[in-house]
């Protein structure tokens, strides 16, 4: 009965966008984003935006690029290996990946591997820290990770192909076309990347045995303007990949896994006087095969099909008040060779509101509700202000709740499974500090998260099975720093991030483990006519591996360094050539126990825009 209701209000809101297309028509913005609550509904969060330019400076890894530029601290078994992050002391599965405003979050283990997403494919990544499950859905705990695709409906064509070789026979190439004739907008890339990744362990006669990978991407942002009132978008994204998992002993088994993902999502956008409408269709699906062993065509397997219904309703009132109702419908099939064939209905309704109150004082507000047969889900919450009193000084405070759903994995798996489990849940309160001066925005958050219900694996006889058991107290602060300044043809700029992060279980009153006291980064970019010189900065504090915080088994804290530059050798187009020295100052260094990073490494790559 409850998604028969679901139904009808979105058959009710469609039928009403399609009836008020004779309405007046706003001016409309020749580029569009489909994910618009980040861009309305984060006035009181911190949220870190990172343009192309930071993008194509890094290397190609989402690992790699929020490592080095973001408060986020990442595990990885290896170069290109399994990469997962603790965002504000939580857990992988408690950051969302959110894909032009679809939450892309596995359905299998509840959590992205961040080695599997390109950052070449998309115009714009954001990290938007804090609590979003109001808006986002599940696992927007900790924060939430944007990828984004602009469409340009502005009359343009360019092309872009980067290609680079380094150390270990590592390739990476990219080909962008962005093309828009005023009513059709393209924008297609293919990415390849692949590596031996045979490198040698700093300070040992030992190296990294196993750990070849390679993955291929395509992804597509195609957009049609049918009127002045009415556009289709289509996104669309495949994933194809294989690793060797290293191995930590050569006298080890050598495994392998492979993995399938593909994303599609079409929306109709609908512009009718104060009203903007948005209609979205998405089929996700992933699939994964392990291989116990590299020489045996054994191997165990999973996968889950998504299919998504949403209607988006936005009325805007001016520059005063905006109001945003959102119903959604997502259907999951899981099956595997671990896991019972089910499938599972989510139905919610979410409604958010700004107020700007004066030119200097907003406050904004959320709430979501989702409805499914199995498991209880609680009621979300958001709420927000933000105050600019000054051009110096802005304030901002948010409190919210938020929860993460079990996966299909801690429901399902065979044996094990648990289908009792609750959802975890947060409450969570932050305040924010926003500094503008002399070129300079310094940005100091304060944070408190108190988690209930954390599910974790634990052993009942011989089998091991999900149980709701752990309660988790987070808090800390945050530093974000940017300045640039120009004299004449020299252009610098200076971007800087600290993170100081406890994370305890409130029961032994000890640390999680892989999760640092202190993480800091840091990046000097200077250019000169037609060269570029940049210096990257990464430390991260020591972590422990073990719950009883034996420092015994903890990993040393690690200071690493990136060196590049570059020049442009072209005229009319751009034709630059550009030398990168990874690990520079050879540091020997992991962030997963016994899962050694590469010593001091080389690359070189060349851009070409035309």
């Amino acid at each position: 009965m409850i998604f028969r209701k679901l139904y009808l209000f979105l058959f009710f809101c469609i039928c009403q966008s399609v009836l008020a297309q004779h309405d007046s028509i706003h001016n409309l913005k020749v580029v569009e984003i489909s994910d618009l609550q980040l861009k309305d509904y984060s006035d009181s969060q911190s949220v870190l935006k990172l343009p192309d330019s930071i993008i194509n400076k890094n290397q190609s890894s989402l690992t790699s690029l929020l490592n080095y530029n973001s408060v986020i601290y990442f595990k990885e078994n290896g170069l290109g290996m399994v990469s997962s992050p603790s965002f504000r002391g939580t857990t992988a599965q408690q950051t969302a990946v959110v894909w032009n405003g679809i939450n892309i979050n596995s359905q299998l283990n509840g959590q992205t591997d961040f080695n599997t997403i390109t950052t070449r494919d998309f115009n714009s990544i954001a990290v938007r820290a804090g609590g979003g499950s109001s808006i986002y859905g599940s696992s927007a705990i900790g924060g939430s990770i944007h990828l984004n695709n602009t469409i340009n409906f502005e009359e343009h064509f360019s092309n872009t192909l980067r290609l680079n070789y380094g150390s270990f026979n590592t390739f990476g190439g990219n080909y962008k076309i962005d093309a828009s004739n005023g009513k059709f907008s393209v924008q297609v890339s293919v990415s390849r990347n692949s590596s031996d990744n045979d490198y040698d362990f700093v300070d040992s006669d030992s190296k990294n045995l196993n750990g070849q990978y390679y993955n291929t991407s395509l992804n597509a942002a195609v957009g049609y303007k049918i009127n002045e009132a009415n556009f289709l978008k289509l996104y669309s994204q495949v994933f194809e990949g294989e690793r060797h998992f290293s191995l930590i002993f050569p006298s080890e088994t050598p495994t392998k896994y492979q993995d399938l993902n593909s994303r599609n999502l079409l929306e109709w956008d609908s512009f009718f006087g104060k009203f903007v409408s948005k209609v979205k269709v998405a089929a996700l699906s992933e699939k994964y095969k392990y291989f116990g062993n590299t020489n045996s065509d054994i191997y165990t397997y999973g996968q889950v099909r998504t299919y998504i219904g949403k209607y988006d309703l936005a009325f805007d009132a001016g520059d005063a008040i905006k109001l945003n109702a959102v119903v959604d419908f997502t259907q999951n099939k899981g099956e595997g060779s671990d896991i019972k064939n089910e499938q599972r209905n989510i139905g919610s309704a979410s409604l958010l509101f700004k107020h700007k109150l004066t030119q200097k004082i907003l406050y904004e507000l959320s709430f979501r509700k989702e409805f499914t047969n199995n498991y209880k889900s609680p009621f979300l919450f958001s709420l927000g202000t933000k105050w600019a009193a000054s051009d110096f000084y802005t304030l901002k405070l948010n409190g919210s709740k938020n929860f993460r759903v079990p996966t299909f994995n801690d429901l399902y798996w065979q044996p094990g499974g648990n289908e009792n489990l609750k959802p975890e849940s947060s409450y969570q309160a932050e305040i924010g500090n926003e500094f503008r001066f002399a070129g300079f925005k310094v940005t100091l958050t304060g944070y408190y998260i108190d988690i209930k219900d954390m599910l974790r694996w634990i052993p009942n006889g011989s089998v091991w099975s999900p149980q709701n058991t752990d309660k988790v107290r987070t808090y800390g602060g945050e530093a974000l720093l940017n300045w640039s300044k120009s004299f004449g043809k020299h252009h610098f700029i200076l971007n800087g991030t600290y993170a100081y992060t406890v994370s305890e279980d409130m029961e032994k009153k000890k640390q999680l483990i892989y999760v640092p006291y202190h993480k800091a980064t840091s990046s000097l970019g200077y250019s000169w006519n037609k060269l570029a010189v940049d210096y990257q900065c990464l430390y991260n504090g020591e972590v422990f591996t073990r719950s009883d915080n034996n420092s015994r088994y903890n990993i040393d804290a690690y200071f690493v360094n990136n060196a590049s530059i570059s020049y442009d050798f072209g005229k009319k187009d751009s034709w630059i050539l550009g030398f990168q020295v990874l690990n520079l100052l050879n540091e020997n260094y992991a962030s997963v126990e016994s899962r050694f990073l590469p010593g001091r490494n080389f690359n070189m790559y060349l851009t070409l825009n035309f």
